[in-house]
């Protein structure tokens, strides 16, 4: 580890109590569109004005601050939370097994950005200080857990380096799996289902041609082109997906319109109009390199809609705004004949007490062999052609 004992931690309990230039320096250094949308301080800021984070829901802001000679170097998005909800790498079964051995569990340390499975850097460093910076905030976070005698801290969804730095500073990996889009210099749609097996192309071009004959028209709507009313339909959606799945929708009303005032160049929303009324939508944010799919939503059910609209939709943005991958979010192995691999995704955790630390570790060890064979046997299984040039 680098030498970190003339690096100052600071811990911030709200975004506004950094500078959005200082925060962003380190999350998004490179100019124009951000490589992670996620982690920009007008995301993570848009979560808490909106009162998706912050008292009463479990996710208490802790960000990490790390500053040398009075200049920041590194930051990180960090959270007190009671629960494990809205983490999507989960540790329910770790939660009870810890109490039913007399433990408390809950307040822990989560590293993440709230409610988004999506992978991307969790300790965000200046450009040439990654090691030292990643180093100074491992352990900022785990002297914070320490001090206030916290069960753990939970990193998800970091980058494969990351996770590959953090296993060296001593902390425990794991290994979970998403399924994602890869863009393999395909000209266009056509071009992709051209690198399919005959069955899975006609399968998805009788899929698209099912869900765009709705009765309907499907619409694409980025930057100055979303409009408050769109935010009021997608809200619609959102509260019927959420409550179906989580019982409360974790993002309030009042993030649609942070979105709509700070987020909406990076968002790319997908619409389906019939009869005037806006009846289903799915709603992506854009990075540098990557779609990221995040929710979807609808009032009115029709065949293969939910397809169409945020994987092949997806795709098709992607392809024409030159992106390489298309992350859809957790879960799911119906997108694996659609075109979604099964991608590994890296996560880090530090467990104070030691013998519990140490039954983790067995746990992991074996989860990541087993994750690695699901890799494996997904893919074999997924719907390219296994023979250039095999129909």
């Amino acid at each position: 580890m680098r030498d970190t004992t003339a690096i100052e931690i600071s811990v911030l309990s709200s975004l506004s109590e950094i500078d959005e230039a200082d925060w962003d320096a380190c999350a998004a250094p490179d100019e124009g569109r951000p490589l992670d949308p996620f982690t920009t301080h007008r995301f993570l800021n848009a979560l808490e004005r909106s009162g998706s984070v912050g008292t009463g829901t479990g996710w208490m802001s802790r960000h990490l601050v790390a500053r040398a000679e009075g200049n920041v170097i590194a930051v990180m998005p960090l959270y007190a939370k009671g629960h494990s909800q809205g983490e999507y790498i989960f540790d329910h079964n770790w939660a009870h097994a810890y109490e039913r051995a007399g433990g408390r569990y809950y307040p822990k340390l989560q590293g993440a950005v709230p409610f988004t499975p999506a992978t991307g850097r969790r300790f965000l460093t200046l450009p040439g200080l990654e090691e030292t910076g990643t180093a100074a905030l491992v352990q900022g976070m785990v002297q914070l857990a320490s001090e206030n005698r916290l069960s753990s801290v939970h990193v998800t969804f970091c980058t494969e380096a990351e996770y590959e730095a953090g296993g060296a500073l001593g902390l425990s990996q794991r290994t979970g799996q998403q399924f994602h889009w890869f863009d393999r210099d395909y000209a266009d749609f056509d071009g992709f289902l051209a690198d399919l097996s005959s069955r899975k192309r006609k399968t998805i071009r009788k899929e698209r041609r099912t869900a765009q004959d709705f009765g309907g028209t499907i619409h694409q709507f980025t930057g100055d082109e979303i409009q408050p009313e769109h935010w009021d339909a997608f809200w619609r959606f959102y509260q019927d997906t959420g409550s179906r799945k989580w019982g409360t929708p974790y993002l309030t009303r009042a993030f649609f319109h942070e979105a709509q005032e700070h987020l909406r160049d990076d968002i790319m929303l997908v619409m389906c109009e019939r009869n005037g009324r806006w009846v289903a939508g799915a709603m992506n944010l854009i990075g540098r390199e990557t779609l990221y799919g995040r929710y979807w939503g609808c009032i009115e059910h029709h065949d293969c809609l939910h397809f169409e609209v945020c994987y092949y939709q997806a795709i098709d943005f992607a392809l024409a705004q030159g992106l390489t991958r298309v992350e859809a979010g957790a879960q799911g192995e119906h997108k694996l004949a659609r075109g979604y691999l099964p991608t590994p995704t890296y996560s880090l955790h530090w467990i104070a007490d030691e013998g519990f630390r140490n039954a983790v570790e067995s746990f992991l060890e074996a989860e990541r062999a087993a994750v690695d064979e699901e890799i494996e046997v997904l893919t074999a299984y997924g719907p390219f052609r296994k023979v250039q040039g095999e129909d």
